[in-house]
């Protein structure tokens, strides 16, 4: 049983909170205090974001994030290494990376994997690599028990959510809205109708991002999903505590985590 799978099971029916940080965001050492930070304010699973120059999904809060960590010339490898020095200490807590296929094709798909298990990865998320085209990369990570973990869009097709259902490890990844992260459109019902077809295909857990800012917020996603996934409020406080990030990141994943129990 993998660690997503496992932290999911322990939760038994409690809702996790999964934020997201972009590694290198304001150095490195500062991302694997905030990480433990996290956790120890009742974070279930880390999202880490893999900087990159390109992003298709990631607002400017997100963007601005992966531009100062791409500044200090943050890359995969690195992303590697922090995930691998935080399982020194943390053996239990899951990590998923997000970000874009142009960092691990330029790796090679098998040497990612190979790699991204043997730092500690448990979950690799891309935004830009459909399920009819992510074949090779899910194999790769699917033979050294990565779980490949997918976006599903309000206007994902039931079709595509059996083909998704079909590949998909670790837990689903919701987009509640049209739009970039940060986007502040949240829209609950909507949320809820789509969980409810989700639901008919979907086996493992469904995480609910994009647009969650707040403890209401939270607290209201929490009511329809397995899982709330916060970024870009995440990375805010990052950007806005200079010298005291992990403190006032864990203050916030505190406030969500009370929200969702």
């Amino acid at each position: 049983m993998s660690r997503i799978q496992q932290t999911f099971q322990a939760l038994n029916g409690e809702k996790a909170l999964i934020p997201y940080i972009t590694v290198g965001d304001p150095d490195i050492r500062t991302t694997l205090a905030v990480m433990h930070g996290l956790v120890a304010n009742g974070a279930d699973l880390l999202e880490l974001g893999v900087p990159f120059s390109d992003p298709m999904a990631d607002g400017p809060t997100i963007q601005r994030a992966a531009e100062r960590a791409l500044a200090k010339g943050v890359s995969l490898n690195d992303v590697l290494a922090v995930v691998r020095e935080f399982r020194q200490t943390d053996q239990t807590t899951p990590v998923v990376l997000m970000g874009y296929l142009n960092p691990i094709h330029k790796m090679g798909y098998e040497t990612f994997a190979r790699a991204a298990a043997e730092a500690g990865v448990d979950g690799v998320l891309t935004v830009d690599s459909p399920v009819e085209t992510i074949s090779t990369l899910h194999d790769a990570l699917k033979q050294n028990g990565i779980d490949c973990i997918f976006l599903i869009a309000p206007t994902t097709t039931e079709e595509r959510i059996r083909t998704i259902s079909q590949h998909a490890g670790g837990f689903v990844y919701y987009v509640s809205l049209k739009g970039v992260t940060g986007s502040s459109q949240l829209d609950t019902e909507a949320v809820s109708r789509k969980i409810e077809i989700l639901r008919k295909y979907i086996s493992i857990p469904i995480g609910v991002g994009f647009g969650i800012s707040n403890a209401e917020s939270a607290r209201e996603i929490a009511a329809v999903a397995d899982a709330v996934i916060v970024g870009s409020r995440i990375v805010k406080e990052i950007e806005n505590s200079a010298g005291r990030e992990a403190e006032a990141v864990g203050a916030l994943a505190k406030e969500l985590k009370d929200a969702i129990r």
